[in-house]
């Protein structure tokens, strides 16, 4: 008998989470008649019901576990008689519940107890040598997964667009700005943010929508009221479905290497992505966007990017 029940872990940071969707859809071509569930972190489960291949949502926290929490898990998983699990961030804790559940085939990395595991790969991507995107394939296909890039993308409720359009002017082009990132390295200074975001406010053709989430509008509260009444302020104001709303409203996305750039993609809005070229393994060969019309701007230094470069690149976009 085939595979009936495939169990897929990705439950960290949303940015990586959205970047196995392709192979989630590998993975469901190779078994068209199995069950896909997926395990992520709970704040995951609205894009998680985005993607048409996820069948079930399993809840489980990106933080470390007790064991007695593992077993108690495990005990969960075993009970769905899972066939097929990959787990595609390699973790101790979950390394073992795939064991403890009994699932007959184990995949992932071979690190963080990749033992426990019965087909592993060797983890590479720090080298950052192609796309993460393509990483995860590589994964997939160990598992059975189909050759081929299946499409990057999620379905947004279009009730959920039509609401968060009514927040922005029907008559310009939305421009969406998120100007925070998780890592300091790759922080384009706020103040060129800031600076871009002005310049591109002056333009009666053009709205500014800067986005972002709850954590960072408490540690940038000085830079949000510093915007100005002609920006739209969504800073931790969106679900990330919402976000992923708003992003499929705009014109483009003008970003640092964060997880909005991969919900763009998702939703087919073009972004302006400010990458460090010196940082092995995170530049944009691995992380860039993947929405066609796309622009990355690279420098060793990202303060030496001018806010005028990146308005260049708005013109670009803006009038092909």
């Amino acid at each position: 008998m085939g595979v009936r029940k495939i169990l897929v872990v990705r439950n960290d940071r949303f940015g990586e989470f959205l970047l196995n969707i392709p192979a989630m859809r590998a993975l469901k071509r190779a078994h068209p008649f199995a069950q896909l569930a997926l395990a992520a972190d709970p704040y995951l489960r609205g894009l998680a019901g985005c993607i048409d291949v996820v069948d079930e949502v399993i809840p489980w926290e990106n933080r470390r576990h007790t064991f007695a929490e593992i077993i108690r898990f495990a005990r969960e998983i075993k009970k769905n008689r899972f066939d097929l699990c990959v787990i595609f961030n390699p973790t101790r804790d979950f390394h073992l519940v795939s064991f403890l559940a009994g699932i007959q085939s184990r995949v992932g990395y071979n690190r963080k107890w990749g033992f426990l595991l019965t087909r592993t790969l060797n983890d590479e991507k720090y080298l950052g040598l192609k796309h993460e995107v393509e990483y995860n394939l590589e994964l997939a296909a160990l598992a059975g997964g189909l050759e081929g890039i299946p499409p990057l993308s999620l379905t947004i409720d279009e009730r959920v667009i039509a609401r968060m359009a009514v927040c922005f002017s029907q008559a310009k082009d939305l421009i969406s700005v998120h100007p925070f990132t998780s890592d300091p390295q790759k922080q384009w200074p706020l103040g060129h943010f800031l600076a871009l975001i002005k310049k591109l406010s002056l333009s009666q053709k053009v709205q500014v929508a800067v986005v972002g989430g709850n954590e960072e509008r408490d540690k940038h509260h000085d830079f949000i009221v510093s915007l100005g009444s002609n920006t739209v302020d969504m800073v931790g104001k969106t679900s990330l479905v919402e976000l992923g709303a708003v992003l499929k409203k705009s014109a483009l996305l003008i970003s640092a290497d964060s997880g909005p750039v991969h919900l763009a993609s998702c939703v087919g809005t073009r972004t302006i992505a400010l990458f460090r070229n010196d940082l092995a393994g995170k530049g944009a060969l691995r992380w860039g966007p993947l929405a066609k019309g796309s622009i990355v701007l690279e420098k060793s230094n990202l303060g030496n990017i001018s806010a005028e470069e990146v308005l260049d690149k708005v013109r670009v976009i803006l009038n092909d």
